[in-house]
């Protein structure tokens, strides 16, 4: 639900939330309570989209960018040869305002170097753990023909992502996000 006032996404009302319970499961496609806190990136970022203007295509009934354009931004600054060798596994976003149809955005995207869960974890218990949260596949590093070993030693990939309409004065954020990767498991897996 969004609340009128503010323009945000705010938690369900328990009364309307029982008013209509019987037409749903008892799922959440969405978590309300999301623990990670995803970093504002600045022009620093290693990689930087600048010019995206939205299409009349990209906007919503609202005149507002729609949520899939904005992912497709943001995966844009991700490398090509990256892209080619690994898969999406999870996403988090944060929405801090809406972008219309004059805006000038630009994405940038950073990746991780610690990894995507390691906040306040010591070395000994990223290896025990060893990323299964991510996504991540040891059955890939094995068809692969790394062996199992091998594919202990692989990490999963993030990166931390901002999209912000760029302004003269000051850049207004429009979404934070942070991708979790895992590598795609080769066509070939065994060497010829």
């Amino acid at each position: 639900m969004m609340n009128q006032q503010t323009r945000r996404l705010s938690k369900m009302p328990e009364e309307v939330r029982a008013e209509i319970s019987p037409w749903f499961i008892n799922k959440q496609a969405i978590k309300e309570e999301n623990p990670i806190k995803i970093k504002k990136l600045d022009n620093t970022a290693k990689y930087v989209l600048s010019n995206l203007k939205p299409k009349r295509s990209d906007l919503d009934m609202n005149h507002h960018v729609n949520n899939v354009k904005y992912v497709r931004w943001m995966l844009e600054a991700i490398p090509d040869h990256f892209l080619e060798s690994h898969q999406l596994s999870s996403i988090i976003l944060e929405y801090r305002r809406e972008c219309g149809s004059a805006d000038i955005v630009q994405s940038l995207c950073e990746p991780d170097e610690e990894g995507f869960f390691d906040d306040g974890v010591d070395e000994y218990q990223h290896k025990r753990r060893i990323s299964i949260l991510h996504g991540f596949s040891f059955g890939s590093g094995i068809l692969e023909a790394n062996g199992l070993l091998e594919s202990f030693n692989q990490r999963p990939f993030s990166y931390t992502h901002l999209l912000q309409i760029k302004e003269q004065i000051k850049n207004e954020e429009i979404v934070r996000g942070k991708t979790s990767w895992k590598r795609k498991i080769s066509s070939m897996p065994f060497p010829a």
